[in-house]
């Protein structure tokens, strides 16, 4: 037994003892802490576990064996299962993106095709709805720009897991940041020829309230305004609505969805802190050389990662060759394998030391 993996396994029973404490958890986000810890830990020790009886199996069959033939099969079927074990501890034991049990910000805006981009960014944010209530996530809309016809100029919103497990949101949803292209006959498209247009998709890891980021508030310039509906139609009475423009970077983040101007604001700077989180963590990346493309904080947003073709059903993720003609099971939420081939390729690097 490496003497990591020992340490991991006395971390893990340490943790079992805090968490069995009731007084650990009067502090919530602290137990909560505690808690995606003690999950992320879990798949390892269990594997561990699983090894050590293993062996301690073999020995025990070997011996027996070497009086009676009949337990020879035994021996072979242990023989067989030991290094699948040890393979996956070894995966298990590979170095995890640390925000993988996190909670996500995703943010999906239009782009190049007008009216008809702004349709497929709402078709986008309807996949990906379907697709964590699928996977048992809740979702909340934060803020939103809508389109003439019915799609979003641009949209967040924030998707949580129910339960603090070790691959929680961003570990299934942290590939899809990138250009989304859509080929298809737009609604507005008279002569029926098919265009091309696209959308951004931007994802975040929804950082913890004490996260290390300070915002300095003279740093802000804050806006408060009328939340508004389909097209532009003001929905509330009051300037409930608030947007916050972080002036040292540029970024702006709104929220309009809470029912109180006090909460609006209080979500909004959640969604300004995960930003400059990630922004942090791009610039750390960046200045250590780290340029491995899965990790969102080094992608490239400009990149075009897939496309959506409707005239062949088909859909491509252009980063690992997936090709699948199921386009409209996906667009309906069935992404599992499209983000198992992106999981799998990301695994296939980091075993070969990528």
């Amino acid at each position: 037994m490496s003497q990591s993996l020992a340490s991991l396994l006395a971390e893990y029973d340490e943790l079992e003892k805090k968490l069995a404490d009731p007084s650990v958890h009067a502090d919530q986000t602290g137990a909560r802490k505690l808690g995606k810890r003690y999950a992320a830990l879990g798949p390892i020790v269990q594997t561990a576990r699983k090894i050590e009886q293993a062996k301690s199996d073999l020995e025990a069959a070997r011996e027996l064996a070497a009086e009676d033939r009949s337990f020879q099969e035994e021996v072979e079927q242990i023989e067989e299962q030991l290094p699948k074990l040890e393979e996956k501890l070894n995966e298990l034991l590979l170095p995890r993106d640390p925000h993988d049990g996190d909670d996500v910000l995703l943010e999906i805006k239009s782009g190049e095709g007008g009216e008809e981009s702004a349709l497929f960014a709402g078709d986008l944010l309807r996949m990906y709805t379907r697709y964590a209530e699928r996977q048992g996530w809740k979702v909340e809309l934060l803020d939103g720009t809508d389109s003439d016809l019915g799609g979003f100029k641009d949209v967040t919103v924030s998707i949580k897991a129910k339960t603090a497990v070790p691959d929680g949101v961003w570990s299934r949803l942290k590939w899809e940041g990138g250009v989304h292209r859509v080929q298809r006959v737009p609604v507005t498209e008279s002569q029926g020829r098919i265009h091309t247009s696209a959308a951004g998709v931007l994802v975040f890891p929804e950082t913890e309230e004490t996260a290390a980021v300070e915002i300095d508030e003279k740093d802000l310039r804050i806006d408060v305004y009328r939340s508004s509906g389909k097209g532009g139609q003001s929905v509330n009475t009051t300037d409930s609505a608030v947007r916050i423009t972080h002036l040292p970077t540029g970024i702006v983040t709104s929220c309009q969805n809470e029912r109180s101007q006090l909460q609006n604001k209080a979500r909004a700077m959640q969604v300004l802190q995960s930003r400059l989180v990630a922004l942090a963590e791009e610039q750390k990346a960046q200045e250590q050389s780290d340029a491995r493309r899965t990790q969102i904080r080094t992608v490239d947003r400009s990149e075009r990662v897939r496309t959506y073709n409707f005239p062949e059903s088909r859909i491509s993720d252009h980063r690992v060759g997936y090709k699948a003609h199921n386009l409209d099971q996906v667009l309906d939420g069935d992404l599992d394998a499209v983000v198992d081939a992106l999981a799998a390729a990301d695994r296939a690097e980091r075993l070969a030391g990528g």
